[in-house]
């Protein structure tokens, strides 16, 4: 269960770097980190829909 965690930080860090890219009109960082975002989100509600939400216990 600990991939939902590591998806969904790597999907909010991602979301935060394409906000960053943008507001500095960089705009292969943020074609990068949009489609990380895509990938990444995708995963981590797919993972969670699939398996249930982590519960921290066995």
């Amino acid at each position: 269960m600990g991939v939902v965690i590591i998806f969904s930080l790597v999907a909010l860090l991602a979301a935060y770097g394409a906000f960053t890219a943008l507001k500095n009109k960089n705009l292969l960082g943020a074609f990068f980190a949009v489609g990380t975002l895509a990938v990444f989100g995708w995963f981590a509600i797919m993972t969670l829909i699939e398996s249930g939400f982590p519960t921290g216990t066995h």
